[in-house]
């Protein structure tokens, strides 16, 4: 990695999303950071207008950010490279910035899902197809129009060499975005991943008009869910209940700007999942994630009967009166003994 005390670093953020747009504006207030999107209009707003038109029209991005649609110059000159594509092209981009990217240039996940097919989490794949480099992920309860107006959150940086995690709290630090440390990328990796499931989950109660309680009763229990699948995988229970797994999870289940939460409310109003996902101009990848997360809980004899259930309604045509009888009628104990059947 490039010494950070002779000169800045170098930015590059791989995606012109919402969220990629967000942690560029982030890091162009402390290093030169430019951001790649496929579309030449967004390329153009924001150089023009200081703003990405398509995803988050309202507000101001920093003036110091550059977009530009040329990959290959992109990452051949960066020093950080910052992945903000969705997981169905996470690997694809690997792939393509493999013989461009210097030795040993760390490479930050953004993504918060696991990929069709293999289940693999995002630095896996890193790992696979950009060997030889420090690897991590930036996440937690990040919801990008809150930080883009200035509101104060906080986020986590993990890296496969913990030294360099705290090298780089500075390149996204500003005075309303604190960055903290975690050694744990297994653990805060998965966080952000698993807890997508659940708030589709919490917004079919949403939708449902089941009641604060309900809505409760599933971002608990989705935590217990959450955290023994986490741990079962490698991750730790302490990074699991911090801002990488509950904290990711709380606001992604109780606010309308989340993309699985909206999915689930339009699935508790009475919209198949279809037309859902259609309407949609991003990703939710909650859905998505569900399959992965099963297949996973299966190999590791771990009981999941929230998600189990939420499977069988979005895949299986089982309605959510349904799933709302088997949870209700599922086994009582101890709270911290029994998640149920897989069913």
């Amino acid at each position: 990695m490039a010494d950070q005390s002779s000169r800045q670093l170098r930015v590059t953020v791989l995606g012109g999303g919402s969220w990629g747009t967000t942690v560029a504006h982030l890091a162009a207030h402390n290093n030169p950071t430019r951001l790649w999107a496929r579309d030449d209009a967004t390329v153009a707003a924001i150089n023009d207008q200081h703003r990405n038109l398509r995803y988050l029209a309202d507000y101001d991005l920093h003036p110091n950010l550059v977009a530009s649609s040329d990959f290959d110059e992109l990452v051949t000159n960066t020093d950080l490279l910052v992945m903000g594509v969705p997981t169905g092209a996470f690997r694809e981009v690997c792939q393509r910035a493999a013989p461009l990217l210097r030795p040993w240039v760390p490479v930050i996940s953004l993504a918060k899902g696991f990929e069709a097919e293999t289940n693999k989490r995002m630095t896996q794949i890193i790992g696979e197809e950009l060997p030889s480099r420090p690897i991590g992920v930036l996440t937690g309860p990040n919801l990008a129009k809150e930080i883009l107006a200035g509101n104060p959150a906080a986020a986590v940086i993990a890296l496969t060499e913990h030294k360099i995690a705290a090298e780089l709290q500075s390149v996204f630090t500003t005075s309303t975005f604190r960055v903290f440390t975690n050694h744990d990328v297994v653990g805060c990796e998965l966080g952000g991943a698993l807890k997508n499931v659940y708030a589709v989950v919490a917004g079919t109660v949403e939708g449902r008009n089941l009641g604060d309680n309900a809505r409760a009763s599933v971002i608990t229990r989705g935590l217990a869910e959450l955290i023994e699948l986490g741990t079962a995988l490698g991750g730790e229970a302490l990074t699991l209940a911090g801002l990488a797994g509950m904290g990711d999870l709380i606001a992604t289940c109780i606010s309308p700007q989340s993309r699985n939460g909206h999915v689930g409310r339009m699935l508790g109003e009475g919209k198949s999942l279809d037309q859902i996902l259609e309407e949609m101009s991003q990703v939710a990848e909650g859905v998505k994630a569900t399959r992965a997360v099963l297949e996973l809980a299966k190999e590791h004899d771990v009981m999941m009967p929230i998600a189990s259930y939420l499977s069988r309604v979005c895949f299986d045509g089982r309605d959510l009166d349904w799933a709302q009888e088997k949870l209700l009628k599922g086994e009582v104990g101890h709270e911290r003994g029994v998640l149920g059947p897989n069913q």
